[in-house]
């Protein structure tokens, strides 16, 4: 893939298809459970043990009708004649597809990364096609994440929607509520006084910013 735009995407609805019932469509599971995917469907012959009981298992050889109704499609298969199939039948849907194996017969639109999470934060590692190296490269960047950081995204979880529910507040005002939020003085809050005492500082920097200047009561 000689280019890539990164991006987060939201599964939690999305029907995704992985077809393969290996330990590499099992990793593929794991980790599309953990991003909050509720519809994984797994289409194979044959199962191994790691993969999990929340997904939908479907016994049999691969066929496009396989594919109905996905957002998502994982070709995870040890046949490259399969992988083929399954990623030209997706991309012909318009179906982004990911191909596991190394073959470049027949490449699909998207790989995915080393991925570390952590509460809220999640990184993710490309090193130019080496899984093996993207992985040392994320489990040196581990380490080093900041705990009062990570504190405040959790945090940001609740008060990113309300901030945004707040019909009083212009989108200028909200960009710098945002913006303030990633500063020592909202951490510092957020540390000693807890969510609550955060939604108060919010409050007291919304007032302030709604407040007109000298220029503007003149």
């Amino acid at each position: 893939m000689a280019h890539a735009y990164p991006l987060n995407l939201d599964v939690t609805d999305r029907l995704v298809v992985i077809i393969g019932g290996g330990k590499v469509a099992a990793r593929k599971c794991e980790g599309l459970l953990a991003a909050g995917a509720k519809r994984v469907r797994v289409v194979s012959p044959a199962f191994c043990d790691r993969v999990p009981a929340g997904v939908e298992r479907v016994a049999a050889t691969y066929e496009p009708k396989h594919l109905d109704g996905a957002g998502l499609v994982f070709a995870a298969t040890n046949v490259p004649a399969v992988n083929d199939a399954v990623v030209r039948d997706a991309q012909s849907r318009g179906v982004f597809v990911n191909r596991a194996d190394s073959s470049d017969a027949l490449a699909g639109d998207f790989s995915t990364p080393a991925i570390h999470r952590q509460e809220a934060v999640l990184v993710t590692v490309s090193a130019g096609g080496s899984p093996v190296l993207a992985a040392r490269l994320r489990d040196q960047i581990a380490p080093l994440l900041d705990r009062d950081l990570l504190m405040m995204a959790d945090a940001m979880r609740q008060i990113r929607p309300a901030v945004m529910a707040d019909a009083s507040l212009t989108e200028p005002q909200r960009r710098d509520i945002f913006r303030s939020l990633a500063g020592d003085e909202a951490i510092e809050v957020l540390k000693h006084g807890g969510i609550d005492s955060l939604f108060e500082w919010i409050a007291l920097q919304s007032h302030a910013a709604s407040r007109p200047t000298k220029t503007e009561q003149t």
